[in-house]
């Protein structure tokens, strides 16, 4: 019987370590959505950007992250539904905004990071956003002012 446990024990502690590890690895899929959706926009793509929008509220509903907060994945579902049920860019430039804030509270949180985040900020919109570069890619006025902004935290 102890020996029993002991196997159970053992390999548990293999298994929790193996998923540790593996969970170190790289941006979450949750964090990797929101950076497409950001990406859309910095290409001014409504349509790829509603489509990203989709794809971020299916990751976001399988996901167990934790979240800060009671209410943050509420806002983000709100947030994402608003921007995948439009191609008016600059509605989906407005709720990417308020996405971005709350994204910025899980990041800060270090639930979904794993790699180097930047935060980044645009004077002429006076919002943030999160990026997996240093290098701006103004997601609010795309290509009209692409470099337009600078980065002011790395959360890592």
């Amino acid at each position: 019987m102890k020996k029993i446990f002991f196997l159970i024990v053992i390999v548990g502690t293999s298994f929790f370590q193996i998923s540790f590890a593996q969970d170190n690895s790289s941006s979450s899929p949750l964090l990797q959505g929101y950076f497409n959706m950001k990406n859309a926009l910095v290409n001014d793509n409504a349509k790829v950007c509603s489509e990203t929008a989709l794809k971020f509220i299916k990751l976001l509903n399988n996901d167990n992250v934790e979240m800060p907060g009671k209410n943050t994945r509420g806002a983000l579902l709100k947030q994402a539904t608003q921007i995948s049920r439009t191609e008016n860019i600059q509605l989906q430039r407005e709720y990417f905004a308020l996405l971005s804030t709350n994204m910025y509270d899980l990041v800060k949180a270090g639930k979904p990071n794993k790699e180097a985040v930047y935060y980044a900020y645009c004077p002429m919109k006076k919002s943030y956003w999160l990026s997996e570069s240093k290098d701006i890619k103004n997601p609010y006025f795309g290509n009209t002012m692409l470099t337009c902004g600078k980065v002011t935290e790395v959360l890592q």
